[in-house]
């Protein structure tokens, strides 16, 4: 292949490409080759004198481009010559198919921003636009206007990011997540709400000015209002961290009332067991109204509020018995039927000298939280000392996974509620090491070029969100959940700034890159592992130098994604073809997640994942372990948490909870065309059936969204992956 050579050494020529988008990007020569060679192995048997072809036409391509651009040359310069070549050549066929994929590539370009082929997509119920959130159901209509505004809002967008920035998000080298909401509307993502702030100094919904609970059956159902109204104003989760610690001081009033009931009806001896006996019942009630307002509220974006609550570390009677009715009301499950809950996602922390220990205070509740997480997969379980050791702070996660990293206000007070993520952009990290042609310098060259793309889509990401007023969202910026109360003209900013809020750097498929490198057996590759633990540290420093320039703290997001695995594997499978222990399996691998066809033990998995959050990726992380049915086993889940609380910060439990209600089989349902079916009874009704599967970061409930049957035996063959456990039934 025709190069320049300086003292014998073969060197590309010194020439910059101007891409579509106004990028200046290095010439690579290897491209040349490598186009011909996909078209041509479209249209004929590969050969030798084919490849020799090939490689003629290459070097006359590269030639004519050295003789006539010797600075810049423009991408659709080369592609003429390219095609004039082939022509020349008498190379008709992979000319038309050359020329095939261009035009493909320019319709699909187009198609991205046009409203109506979009729209064509969804009356035609197209899987991509439908079933890309799980707890989405199409069906209904206010999920259907919401991806009716999705797709006007995404066509937006793409034309309102930067040129570069949209390109490489339509290719498939990194993916702006939540398009269909952002940058169209300067919404932020997910959050820790300031709910002790709002229930102790009172808040404003629509016309209602609600003054501070006096009782706890209020305060949840002031809770539940403030969750719909949050998530009406934003498009990621939301936390209540620490709901038993600041949920107490209401259940104390209860108390105070039935002591002063009491007292006018109660002989002295019973007085105390009487406030307390009624007092715990008050409990239960409001929580448990609390979990049944949550799956019943819909919000305008056409489903149920992502929610999740953090409790464990309160010591107090009341903080215990909240501790208890959220368990307990988990337990025995919604309705007649008793059905497992889909929201909220519990996070309960363990703490070593509080609950960790069998003669610790609260070994009974965590003991009660193993039972819970046996029957329904909540809660998930964090790790006190290990989040502070991560993080900086503890803190439960915004949402699925999203963490905060330990931050001081004015007055030196460490502050988590109030606080906010500004959105996810991911990498497509098996791209670029595919690209690489296994070349270790290639790889590290075009992954520089993709991080400063990422860079540059986080930046936007951040100066569209500041271009909110709290007028768009009064609920966030004026009363109360964003913490600090804002004027109405006042500027949002000063909510984000001096890294109060995070904007995240996302990740895929690390067992893929290594793969490349070194193989599909990798895991026990001392050299392969630390290459992969070198990108999240490359990663990490990249965002800290963003930190520093911009005064927003940039963190490393190991990506929550129920599509995202798939669609960059399906993109990279038609830029690459099938490739062994890549693009062969149908999906990627999830940020740092052990390859789940390996079946490790949860001892091995943990092991061997514990080092990628320490590495950098404490911005958003989860480890999840698969087992069998454990309902019968909770000392097994135990033995896991506790081996997991000094390596991990966040631990989440994969085990079969379907349920049927015709023969009261309890176990794993059979995936099958027309949905999952008992296997024991045959019964596929989904209402006399629970199925319920871990989505990602949060649980769903596949057999209730009629627009996905057919799909499951499909799903379930793949054995796709999510979350880093083998999941049968990933999201749909």
């Amino acid at each position: 292949m025709i190069t320049r050579e300086e003292n014998n050494v073969v060197v590309q020529p010194d020439i910059k490409v101007i891409k579509r988008d106004g990028r200046l990007v290095n010439f690579d020569a290897t491209k040349i080759y490598s186009a011909l060679l996909k078209a041509s192995m479209k249209v004929t048997r590969m050969s030798p004198l084919v490849e020799a072809k090939l490689e003629s036409i290459s070097e006359r391509v590269i030639a004519e481009i050295i003789e006539r651009f010797p600075n810049n040359i423009k991408i659709y310069e080369i592609q003429n010559i390219v095609e004039h070549e082939l022509l020349a050549a008498n190379e008709y066929a992979i000319a038309k198919e050359y020329i095939h994929y261009r035009t493909q590539r320019d319709f699909a370009r187009s198609q991205a921003t046009d409203i109506n082929f979009s729209i064509d997509k969804l009356i035609n119920k197209d899987q991509t636009v439908v079933n890309e959130n799980a707890n989405k159901d199409s069906e209904v209509f206010n999920t259907q206007r919401d991806l009716t505004a999705g797709i006007v809002g995404k066509s937006i967008g793409l034309k309102m990011l930067p040129s570069h920035v949209a390109n490489a998000h339509q290719k498939g080298d990194i993916h702006y997540h939540d398009l269909d909401y952002s940058p169209y509307t300067p919404m932020t993502n997910c959050c820790l709400i300031d709910f002790k702030g709002m229930l102790d100094n009172g808040f404003k919904i629509g016309n209602a000015e609600v003054e501070s609970p006096k009782s706890i059956q209020t305060a949840t159902a002031q809770i539940s209002q403030i969750i719909a109204n949050v998530a009406s104003s934003q498009y990621g989760g939301c936390t209540a961290d620490r709901i038993d610690e600041f949920l107490a001081p209401y259940a104390e009033l209860n108390f105070k009332k039935h002591m002063a009931d009491a007292e006018k009806w109660v002989i002295e001896d019973m007085r105390e067991n009487y406030a307390f006996e009624k007092t715990q019942k008050d409990i239960y009630d409001a929580m448990q109204s609390l979990e049944y307002e949550i799956n019943t509220l819909f919000t305008s974006n056409g489903q149920t509020p992502f929610t999740s609550l953090g409790f464990g570390l309160g010591t107090s009677w009341f903080e215990r018995e909240i501790q208890k009715a959220i368990l307990t009301i988990r337990i025995n499950g919604l309705g007649s039927e008793h059905r497992t809950a889909i929201f909220p996602k519990l996070i309960f922390t363990v703490k070593r000298g509080l609950n960790l220990e069998p003669d610790s205070p609260n070994y009974d509740i965590k003991t009660l939280a193993l039972e819970c997480a046996t029957k329904r997969m909540y809660p998930d379980m964090l790790s006190y000392d290990k989040i502070i050791a991560l993080t900086g702070s503890f803190k439960s996660p915004m949402g699925c996974r999203s963490f905060l990293q330990g931050w001081k206000d004015e007055n030196g007070q460490d502050v988590t509620s109030g606080r906010m993520n500004l959105g996810v952009v991911t990498l497509n990290l098996p791209r670029i090491a595919m690209e690489s042609n296994g070349d270790m310098d290639k790889f590290w060259e075009l992954f520089n070029e993709r991080m400063q793309i990422s860079k540059d889509a986080l930046v936007y990401r951040v100066e569209r969100v500041k271009e909110a007023t709290p007028a768009n969202a009064p609920i966030l910026y004026q009363y109360g959940a964003f913490g600090k109360r804002l004027e109405k003209t006042g500027n949002v900013d000063d909510l984000f700034k001096n890294r109060r809020a995070t904007v995240s750097l996302g990740y895929i498929g690390l067992y893929e890159v290594a793969s490349v490198f070194y193989g599909g057996k990798w895991e026990n590759n001392a050299e392969a592992k630390e290459f992969t633990l070198t990108i999240v540290k490359e990663m990490k420093k990249a965002c800290e130098d963003w930190s520093d320039e911009y005064g927003y703290h940039f963190s490393v997001y190991s990506t929550p994604s129920e599509s995202l695995t798939d669609r960059f594997c399906r993109l990279d499978t038609e830029k690459f073809g099938i490739v062994t222990d890549i693009t062969d399996k149908e999906y990627y691998t999830n940020s740092f997640h052990y390859d789940v066809r390996k079946n490790p033990t949860p001892f091995e998995k943990l092991d061997f994942e514990k080092d990628y959050p320490k590495a950098g990726a404490s911005g958003g992380f989860i480890h999840y372990c698969e087992y069998p049915v454990l309902q019968q086993n909770p000392k097994a889940l135990e033995a896991v948490w506790d081996y997991a609380y000094d390596r991990v910060g966040y631990l989440g439990t994969n085990t079969p909870i379907d349920k049927c209600y015709k023969c009261q089989f309890e176990g794993d349902f059979t995936p099958t065309e027309r949905g999952f079916t008992c296997p024991n009874c045959g019964n596929n009704d989904p209402k006399t059936v629970d199925v319920v599967k871990r989505t990602c970061g949060y649980l769903g409930n596949p057999q209730a969204r009629p627009m996905v049957n057919g799909r499951h035996k499909e799903i379930s063959a793949r054995v796709k992956h999510m979350n880093g456990s083998t999941i049968k039934y990933p999201g749909l």
